[in-house]
């Protein structure tokens, strides 16, 4: 009896333990389904009421994939509200690539409103590309003014010298709107004060003087205008304003100066070397001399020997030497007295 009542009761078991695990599971998801409703229930009721149509599953899914909800619908409402048709996907992969929705929401809002041609792919490429669309686009609507040189970099002015040697000294204002089509890849603020830099260099040094820069000023901004030099770069250039002109310093007389100076020292050079030449050569005179008087020397040391020799062999008698000393002391008198007779004066017999 036992028995048969066990097994009668094992399928009321199972079957209780079943209804237990599915009114388990219901539960479960009620109570799932009904935290999400309560966490997205704001952002859904937003999303209806301004017609951004956004669902209570697209909600869920972007939580799913980690997506900053709230930011995806208060961008999408701000773009519905400003009549610019955008898809709730567009927002989310821009957002999962790591850009910034926000920025690019009020860009393409501030765009519009300044009808400016700028769609969400292009704006969402700047952003990604790391720059500030949304200052990309106030630069548009209101040009920036870039001074040239660079004040930041502690140079006030830009320096050039004209075909007359004097130096001039100039500074440039440069107003400049963003050119969207190349801001991704076009060349920065750097680029273009180092072209009007080089601009007004060139400007300058091809006037014939100083006067005609003075004169002129807006001959150096028209003739650098004319260049084009917002090629390749995320400006382009409305106008470029002389803001002041200088006179430096006199280039050309400091320059012939300073050759001057450089051709003396080369002139002294030389001289000197001469100056060596000469020195060198009066050594090597002085050194002959010496080794000839050295020779006479030595030639007049043999005449003692050789008038010995003379006398010994018989070639020289005894009156021939003494006439010979006689001869010698004779010359020596007069030498003597010319040399001590005065200029003009006769020496006398």
């Amino acid at each position: 009896m036992n028995l048969q009542n066990s097994s009668l009761l094992t399928p009321a078991l199972a079957e209780i333990d079943l209804n237990t695990v599915l009114l388990l599971v219901g539960l479960l998801v009620v109570f799932v389904v009904l935290v999400l409703f309560l966490k997205f229930f704001k952002l859904w009721v937003q999303s209806y009421f301004s017609n951004a149509n956004i669902t209570l599953f697209e909600l869920v899914g972007m939580w799913l994939r980690k997506v900053n909800a709230n930011v995806i619908v208060q961008s999408k409402i701000a773009m519905v509200q400003a009549n610019i048709p955008i898809e709730t996907k567009e927002l989310e992969a821009h957002f999962l690539a790591g850009g910034n929705v926000e920025p690019v929401a009020r860009a393409l809002i501030a765009a519009d409103r300044a009808r400016i041609p700028l769609d969400f792919k292009t704006a969402a490429s700047i952003d990604l590309a790391g720059r500030d669309v949304l200052d990309a686009i106030q630069t548009s609507v209101i040009p920036k003014v870039i001074d040239c040189p660079d004040p930041r970099k502690d140079k006030r002015e830009v320096a050039a010298v004209a075909k007359d040697g004097i130096q001039v000294l100039a500074r440039a204002r440069v107003t400049v709107r963003t050119n969207l089509k190349q801001l991704v890849g076009g060349a920065q603020e750097e680029t273009i004060i180092a072209r009007v830099g080089e601009g007004i260099v060139s400007t300058i040094g091809s006037a014939d003087n100083h006067m005609q820069v003075l004169e002129n000023p807006d001959l150096i901004s028209k003739t650098v205008l004319s260049k084009s030099l917002d090629a390749g770069t995320a400006y382009t250039i409305l106008s470029i304003d002389i803001a002041d002109v200088d006179i430096g310093q006199n280039i050309g007389a400091r320059l012939q100066g300073d050759q001057a100076e450089a051709d003396k020292r080369v002139a002294q050079a030389k001289a000197e070397k001469r100056r060596a030449l000469a020195v060198a050569l009066e050594q090597e005179n002085r050194a002959a001399v010496v080794a000839n008087e050295a020779k006479v020397v030595l030639a007049e040391a043999e005449v003692p020997l050789a008038l010995a020799e003379a006398l010994r062999s018989g070639r020289l008698g005894v009156m021939d030497y003494y006439n010979l000393k006689n001869i010698q002391a004779d010359t020596a008198m007069r030498t003597s007295l010319g040399e001590d007779a005065p200029e003009g004066g006769s020496t006398g017999d």
